[in-house]
């Protein structure tokens, strides 16, 4: 039509100028600029033939300088546009388009190369000067094929340079990625197909040494590098013309080229470019296999195999190679593991082609393979990322594969990161809690195996990049732990030296600090284990092992007495003579000892020993570590002497202790004469004592045998009297008076609280030296305290003296409460109790002003803080009040007015006791409000009759700081143990549900709110329930449960407990189990106490509470009456909710924990008939073990009778599931009936046996005979004995294992034995089940519950709903005559409107050819492109299309073709619209189809190439709200296909009006 229409033109005009003058002026739309190019390209064609005009190239040259180049520039100047949906900026592309066509023509017009070289000269400065881009890459796209490849040599590498310097530096979005794509997509390609210097330029630019090649740099190098495939790989046939085979480049042969493919395949975030990698990598495959010659890329580094090689011998291999590989990369994209996981064989076959049988090396560049397992584990699929984690790992299991630093690089760098994502370590379905993680195996025997075929000089280098590589980030607690497993099972192998023991000390500081608290510890053993198995003695000093160990926790792993500190002995006892000496370790000292032994005595000399830089008196205490390190070497040195000497003499270990401790205790012996000694050495003598006592005492230790603290004991205690009087002169004596001197008093009080522990266990004597030191210590404190409160000026001095005098009596009064060997007359009043008594609580102490000539004020402001200091203060005097109000308890009144002068006031008067409580819990940090929560304790039963509401208001302040804390986990606990012991005090409870007043609903409603906590926190109701029950069980044991039975809710709550956790607690929860698994042999296990925090033990704590209960005591009976009755309740208020029902949801779990507590509860009833609602088969079960309920029974027969009645009838009801378990109760009552000789039913003999006879002898394999055998092999049937298997293991863990229930429900019975809070009796026999049960699996049976109202069912309409076909047109098109349109169309047959073509030549398929054509012609597109005409002869084809091939125009363009016909309508002023997911594609809901549109759809497996896309002017995408990635893609060209329609439609101002239905 466009010759046509310049026909038309030049026929009005001789003089073409006339006509391309009149062109050029006016407004420049779309249209014109359209029609002036088919006017030169009609020009163009008449030269070709010979006959153009004289005058045409000075015209044409007016028309490029003068219209065509400033309107290019004018666009270009203004916003892009080209990703714009709408008109304003489809219009802009058009013209630009149609500008560049014109301007092309004009070039071939000049008569010249001048006009052409003047151009691309004058759009080389623009885009050098940072012109617009845009203009001036579409003016060098339209010239560029007019410059010759000679004469404009220089100036085509010049542009070429410049165009892959836009192509590659282009952002993502904007006007420079605009330029960019467009550089790219079409300079580019123009300048490369012509061969010569410019794809010289452009090919060096892209392998360039100094390119840059980072992960942003991939997109665009691959975009240029696709968009060139065809003249960068060489073409068949080319070795036929060796001059045309040197001209161009063979990227085949060039390394970074197949790098940038590689990093193109896997890392690249988006689609695209993959796609264009693995088009790269198809088409050199491709074309290798072509060529037929042999061929090899140059090695970039190192020995190896070449990236990639092609050999005709071995054309076969290759070709399986890399169809395999690709099929991979491309299956990959689908993200679904179910497609993805039956090509994973395909894997393995890649590692049996890449590895040669003959020598063992790699044949392939282990790069590829590597390349499909960064795409699995950069995955947004968590089970493909497992999946392919799982597989490398399992890699070494099968096969040896040769050594490859590829190899050793990927593990550290995207295995580890893949292996950081804690969901991988789930367990598999099937596999029981606690049984470990199945990808932790492997990673241990992968590492295993890896490291022992690692070459020795490589090993240690690369253990030590793996463990450097775990302190690179934070770890979360679960990977950490199994990386550190997997390293701690590596056999020895002397691997790592210093640098390596930094790196472990690295993980344990850096990445485990705020791991959970278990994980944490076994993590720790591990790293422990690994550093013995790996490192160097002989590079590594005593020095370096003690600083490494200092970086673990004793209180979390390295508890003395435990498996890993024996360990840790052994390892040093084998070793002590092979580390590498250091200064440190010179002879000194013991000559004849081991280097382990002189090492600790010149620590602990050198420990002691006063620094030269010793400060004065008023010098800070020193640091707690350096007393640490040296209590932790003592201790394992003198452990490691004790093993040499174990069967040699006792005394050498005594000896060896003495001399390692002579210095310090020769230090201690003098401290209480020597006043000269300086203050740090008494520092850290102290430090070091306690240090020692407590690494000795740790959890695991075994201190009652241990004959290393028995010395320690007796060397400590032959100091007490100097370490006592020195303890004595300092805190009494006015020694202490600078605000760095509180650490010191603290230090003081824990050395004289651990004396005081040490003779008690020997034997506490009134005559030793302690005792001889506390009352001193009373009296002195009493004094310094009542001399202060005369309103004196206040000092530095003096404050902190008052400070130290309560801290001392608080320590007094807390030794005396829990030694009550201490105590003298019970309650007699001493003089400190009277002075105690008459404290002024919560007083304030004042700030003293700064004292001349002294710079240690500022320190209260700046170190702790005079706030902070305060606060201790009170904390201290809370404490002597709560040692009172315990010691004189049976003195507090019930209210004040009782007694007039009152002795000790703070005991009498309890009203105004408990006010300054509540106030100091105003005053107090919520780290010091313990004793308060004491005071009150003993305070509120006194008051809760007379003074309820102060009390409440002591449970809501109380309450408020405690749930406030719910995030700090080192004050929570002891605080919410203190509250619950507070406010659930029996005596509060008895008498608050006495008098039903205020009180008892407000700690009902606390109750409640602790159990709504426990669902976020775990492990808060188990504090409140084990408390409770266990004050309960001391009431039962008075015969008296009244006060339980008034808070039966807070039983019953704890019966039906349990929270659904999430997938990661779960994970946490399952691997700490698998920890605690591992018993002693995981020193965590020893050394962390188990807090029983976990939900099942709320429930076990409440099932062993009612285990005690006993059914002959009235109350006791009353008590379990009342829960039972609230259980049923209960049940039945879950079976009414409206919330879905089904297994395992949270309304079945709750069911379940109901009747599991009503079996425990039942054996204590009177066993009297009950009337309960069952189903049907529920009943049938229970009849068929008639047998075991009728075994005290004397006469049966009248019972047989009836039972067989009954189930007779049950027999033949309609129903199949009620006759099967009819059936099985009427096998086993028949023979009982024939054990017993019933002669009363002889008549049935005959029916009955027959019946059962039949149902045995059944035949065929269908589901009856399945289900008879199966009903019969359940459980249930087969092995469970009602009576034999009543027990809690029963109850608790085997039939909720056995029927189904998940694994949250099964409550093991080690955790009742475990659970010690609540004991049971010596003879308690609910634990074991005697019988098989327990050794039997899951079976797959589930019972059909059918109700006795079953058949309300068949009352109902039988088909409540029915499918109904949905027809959209019917409700939203005006109903049009059809028959009128259908006849409009067949008028029009051959002349179509619309101007839509489909190309459809890359698709294969038939059957989608044949849906398209029918879709084409319904819609009426102009044409359909095929790539054969053959297709329209295909039986499926013709199925599909009914006929439209008869009716729609068809043309045929090969795949290889393409290209051309694209360009060829893009000239014509076709829009090309891809229909491909990019990063640039546009929701086709917003996007708005040009009248000319070209409709390009992929390949069914492939898509569209990529070298397709850069021919794209826009790509479209389908929304989706799926899963499944992609649809059909017929169904993708009929959606836009429709959606074009109907854009045209409704520019024609009426809507669709075509109905369609099926024919």
């Amino acid at each position: 039509m466009e010759w046509v229409l310049a026909d038309a033109l030049l026929s009005q005009s001789r003089d073409p100028r006339v006509l391309l003058g009149a062109l050029c002026r006016g407004e420049a739309s779309a249209e014109r600029v359209e029609t002036l190019r088919f006017l030169l390209q009609r020009l163009e064609d008449e030269e070709a033939r010979g006959g153009g005009a004289g005058a045409l190239p000075e015209a044409v040259r007016e028309v490029a300088a003068g219209y065509l180049v400033p309107l290019l520039r004018g666009l270009g100047g203004r916003p892009a546009g080209g990703t714009d949906p709408g008109p304003p900026g489809r219009q802009r592309q058009r013209v630009l388009r149609a500008a560049g066509a014109a301007l092309r023509s004009c070039a071939r017009l000049a008569g010249g190369p001048q006009l052409a070289a003047a151009l691309a000269e004058e759009a080389l400065r623009d885009l050098l000067a940072s012109g617009p881009a845009e203009a001036a890459v579409e003016v060098l796209a339209a010239v560029g094929p007019c410059l010759r490849p000679r004469e404009d040599g220089p100036l085509l590498e010049r542009v070429a340079r410049t165009a892959l310097a836009l192509a590659l530096g282009g952002d993502e979005a904007g006007p420079a990625g605009d330029a960019a794509a467009l550089a790219a997509g079409r300079l580019l390609p123009a300048l490369g197909r012509g061969g010569g210097a410019a794809l010289r330029a452009v090919w060096g630019g892209l392998v360039a040494p100094g390119a840059p090649a980072g992960p942003g740099r991939v997109g665009p190098r691959l975009l240029v590098l696709s968009a060139l495939a065809e003249k960068l790989l060489p073409e068949p046939g080319a070795e036929r013309a060796p001059a045309a085979r040197e001209a161009g480049p063979d990227a085949r042969r060039c390394g970074r080229f197949w790098r940038t493919v590689q990093a193109g395949l896997a890392p690249a975030e988006d689609a695209l470019t993959r796609k264009r990698a693995r088009y790269l990598l198809q088409r050199a495959v491709e074309v290798s296999a072509e060529l037929g010659a042999d061929c090899a890329c140059a090695p970039l580094e190192g020995p190896g195999p070449s990236l990639f090689w092609w050999s005709e011998k071995k054309k076969d291999e290759l070709l399986k190679f890399w169809e395999n590989y690709i099929l991979i990369m491309e299956t990959l994209e689908g993200n679904q593991i179910h497609v993805i996981k039956p090509v994973l064989p395909k894997l393995n076959s890649l590692f049996e082609y890449a590895v040669s049988e003959e020598n063992g090396c790699w044949l392939f560049h282990p790069s590829w393979h590597l390349c499909i397992y960064k795409r699995m584990f950069e995955s947004e699929n968590k089970i493909l990322t497992k999946e392919g984690v799982t597989h490398f790992l399992e890699l070494y299991e099968t096969r040896v594969l040769p050594f490859s630093p590829e190899f050793s690089e990927f593990i550290i760098g995207p295995l580890m990161e893949a292996l950081s994502e804690s969901s991988l370590y789930s367990r598999s379905p099937g596999q029981l809690m606690g049984s470990g993680s199945p990808l932790g195996l492997k990673l241990q025997k992968f590492l295993v195996t890896y490291i022992s075929l690692l070459p020795e000089e490589i090993k240690s280098s690369f253990l030590l990049k793996f463990i450097q590589k775990m302190t690179s980030r934070h770890w979360c607690a679960i990977p950490i732990l199994f990386l550190s497993k997997a390293l701690a099972n590596i056999p020895r192998c002397k691997a790592l030296g210093v640098e390596g023991l930094l790196a472990l000390r690295d993980v344990l500081q850096c990445t485990i600090v705020t791991h959970q608290t278990l994980l944490r510890g076994a993590a720790q053993c591990c790293l422990l284990q690994a550093a013995m198995n790996l490192v160097d003695v002989e590079k590594v000093s005593l020095s370096d092992v003690s600083a490494f160990l200092m970086s673990m926790r004793q209180e979390e792993s390295l508890g003395r007495g435990t498996s890993l500190w024996t360990e840790l002995c052994d390892w040093l006892r084998v070793n002590e003579t092979c580390f590498r000496r250091s200064s440190a370790c010179s002879s000194i000292g013991l000559h004849k000892t081991s280097s382990l032994n002189a090492y600790v005595k010149n620590l602990v000399q050198e420990y002691v020993t006063s620094p030269a830089w010793e400060g004065g008196k008023n010098c800070r205490m020193p640091d707690w570590f350096e007393a640490k390190l040296v209590a932790m070497m003592v201790l394992l040195a003198i452990d490691v002497e004790g093993m040499k000497s174990q069967y040699s003499e006792k005394r050498r270990t005594q000896n060896v202790l003495r001399i390692f401790l002579d210095p310090l205790l020769d230090a201690l012996v003098k401290c209480g004469t020597n006043a000269y000694m300086p203050l740090l050495k008494t520092d850290r003598c102290l430090q070091l004592l306690l240090k020692l006592l407590h690494t000795c005492l740790l959890r695991g230790s075994g201190t009652q045998d241990d004959e290393v603290f028995t010395l320690l004991q007796n060397f400590v205690m032959s100091t007490t009297e100097s370490i006592s009087e020195f303890i004595l002169r300092r805190l009494t004596m006015n020694e202490l008076s600078s605000v760095s001197d509180l650490d010191r008093c603290h230090l003081y009080l824990m050395v004289l609280t651990e004396l005081i522990d040490l003779h008690l266990k020997v034997g506490w004597k009134r005559g030793n030296p302690i005792w001889r030191v506390i009352s001193p210590l009373k009296n002195a404190s009493i004094r310094h305290l009542q001399e202060m409160d005369r309103g004196q000026e206040p000092t530095l001095g003096g404050q902190i003296q008052r400070i130290v005098s309560m801290a001392a009596l608080a320590m007094v009064c807390q030794a005396i409460d829990q030694k009550p060997e201490l105590q003298q007359n019970s309650l007699d009043v001493g003089p400190m109790e009277r002075f105690l008594s008459s404290l002024q609580l919560n007083q304030t102490l004042q700030k003293p002003h700064a004292e001349e000539g002294s710079s240690f004020f500022e320190e209260s402001s700046s170190s702790q803080g005079w706030g902070k200091i305060v606060a201790q203060y009170i904390h201290d005097q809370w404490v002597c009040v709560s040692f009172l109000l315990k010691k004189y308890h049976t003195l507090i009144p019930a209210s004040e007015g009782e007694i007039l002068e009152p002795i000790l006031p703070a005991v009498q008067m309890p009203i105004r006791t408990l006010q300054s409580a509540l106030e100091a819990l105003t005053i107090l940090p919520s780290d010091q409000v313990l004793p308060v929560f004491r005071c009150m304790k003993i305070l509120v039963p006194k008051l809760l009759t007379s003074s309820e509401s102060l009390c409440m208001e002591s449970f809501d302040m109380a309450w408020k700081i405690t749930a406030s804390l719910s995030d700090t986990q080192l004050i929570f606990w002891s605080n919410l143990k203190a509250f619950v012991e507070f406010v659930f005090d029996p005596k509060v409870l008895t008498i608050a549900a006495k008098i039903k007043g205020q009180a008892y609903f407000k700690i009902k409603e606390i109750m409640y709110r602790i159990i709504e906590m426990s669902a976020i926190k775990t492990g808060v109701f188990n504090i409140l329930i084990s408390y409770c029950c266990k004050s309960w069980i001391v009431s039962a044991s008075n015969v008296s449960l009244s006060s339980a039975k008034n808070y039966s809710e807070l039983v019953l709550e704890a019966c039906i407990f349990g929270t659904v956790f999430r997938r990661d607690q779960r994970l946490i929860q399952d691997v700490q189990t698998f920890i605690e698994n591992l018993g002693r042999e995981c020193a965590a296990n020893v050394v962390i106490e188990n807090t029983k925090r976990e939900d099942h033990y709320v429930r076990i704590c409440a099932i062993k509470f009612l285990c005690l209960l006993d059914g002959s005591n009235i109350s006791h009976k009353l008590f379990m009456e009342d829960l039972a009755i609230k259980l049923l309740d209960k049940d039945e208020l879950v079976s009414k909710s409206r919330t879905r029902y089904y297994v395992n949801s949270q309304q079945h779990r709750v069911k379940n924990r109901i009747w599991q507590t009503l079996l425990v509860l039942f054996p204590r009833f009177d066993q009297g008939e009950e009337n309960l609602k069952t189903s049907i088969c529920t009943f049938l079960s229970v009849v068929s073990h008639l047998d075991i309920i009728t075994e005290n029974i004397p006469e049966k027969k009248l019972i047989l009778k009836q039972a067989l009645i009954i189930v007779l009838h049950w027999c033949f009801n309609h129903n199949f599931s009620i006759r099967l378990y009819a059936l099985v109760a009427l096998k086993k009552i028949w023979s009982m009936c024939k054990t017993l000789h019933i002669e009363e039913l002889d008549a049935l003999t005959s029916v009955i046996e027959s019946s059962l006879n039949q149902v045995e002898i059944t035949h065929g394999a269908g589901n009856a005979k399945k289900n008879w055998q199966r009903i019969q092999e359940h459980f249930f049937f087969a092995t469970f004995h009602p009576l034999k298997d009543y027990c809690l293991e029963t109850i608790f863990y085997i039939l909720p294992r056995l029927s189904g229930l998940v694994e949250d429900e099964w409550i093991a019975i080690g955790k009742f034995t475990r659970f010690t809070d609540i004991p049971v009796e010596a003879g308690f026999q609910w634990y074991l089940s005697p019988t098989q049960l327990c050794e039997l699996k899951p079976g797959d049976w589930s019972q059909q519950d059918i109700g006795s109202n079953s058949g309300e069912a068949d009352n109902q309409s039988e088909w409540a709903d029915v499918q109904k076909k949905i027809i959209p047109w019917k409700n939203n098109v005006p109903d049009l005559d059809l028959e009128l349109v259908f006849q409009d169309r067949a008028a029009k047959l051959g002349k179509s409107i619309s101007r839509l073509i489909v190309v459809a030549s890359l698709i294969d398929k038939p059957t989608n050819l044949g849906g398209l054509c029918r879709t084409c012609e319904v819609f009426g597109a102009s044409a359909l492109v095929v790539g054969n005409l053959q297709c329209i002869r295909d039986k499926q084809f013709q199925h599909l299309s009914v006929s439209a091939e008869q009716w729609l125009p068809l043309v045929e363009v090969r795949p290889p073709q393409l290209i051309d016909y694209l360009q060829q309508k893009k000239a014509e002023g076709y829009t090309i619209v891809g229909v491909e997911q990019t990063v640039r594609s546009l929701d086709l809901t917003q996007y708005c189809f040009p009248e000319k549109s070209l409709l390009l759809l992929g390949n069914e497996r492939e898509g569209i190439p990529a070298n397709l896309i850069q021919q794209l002017d826009v790509c479209v995408e389908i929304p989706q709200q799926g899963i499944i990635r992609s649809l059909n893609v017929h169904v993708s060209g009929a959606l836009l296909v429709w959606e074009y329609t109907r854009q045209r439609l409704l520019e024609q101002g009426h809507a669709p009006s075509g109905r369609l239905g099926p024919v």
